[in-house]
């Protein structure tokens, strides 16, 4: 063995990503496809009118249970007044632009670090339009959540807003909305 093989060399970091972290990542995986599959989880409880709670915490992932986190996260959802809620929380719909957002970065940012492009700073801004009609049951013709999404993306990086994009759009949430996903719901009585 030689002196440069013993000595690990320290990772590499670009955007704050461990790209070297990233690129072993991709090896394992491509070596053992089950290391790939996570199931995410959250809990939500009903307070009262259109508040409720969740709570995220464990999920399973590189074929075991992750129990990394000591404590859950807590996430709140409400309505505002005007949907006469007591707004103690963003709405559901506005958590799904949230997350929208949050995983466009993210994959933005890890991808572009994987390759080597260095991003400076990145914020966005998104509106989504919904129409209560289909929500409420006055309209079968009009759908009951967003008609649309607009997402804004300024990215400081000398990158090109094509290239950045293109990355971008390896988001899971990204996936999920735009293209949809079965949703399986069972509701039991107690």
């Amino acid at each position: 063995m030689s002196m440069q093989q013993a000595v690990k060399a320290e990772p590499v970091f670009m955007n704050g990503v461990n790209v070297t972290g990233v690129i072993d990542t991709i090896k394992a995986i491509k070596a053992d496809q089950e290391l790939a599959k996570f199931q995410f989880r959250a809990r939500n409880t009903w307070i009262d009118g259109g508040h409720n709670r969740s709570t995220i915490q464990g999920f399973y992932g590189c074929r075991m249970e992750d129990e990394s986190r000591t404590e859950p996260f807590v996430l709140d959802a409400d309505e505002p007044p005007v949907l006469l809620g007591h707004d103690t929380g963003a709405n559901p719909v506005e958590f799904i632009l949230h997350a929208l957002a949050g995983c466009l970065t993210t994959t933005m940012v890890y991808h572009a670090a994987s390759r080597g492009i260095e991003i400076g700073a990145v914020d966005s801004t998104l509106e989504g339009d919904l129409d209560l009609r289909g929500f409420l049951g006055i309209s079968n013709e009009v759908r009951k959540g967003y008609q649309t999404i607009r997402v804004k993306m300024r990215v400081k990086s000398e990158a090109q807003p094509e290239m950045l994009r293109e990355l971008a759009q390896f988001s899971p949430v990204y996936d999920v909305v735009s293209r949809s996903v079965p949703v399986d719901v069972v509701v039991e009585t107690y």
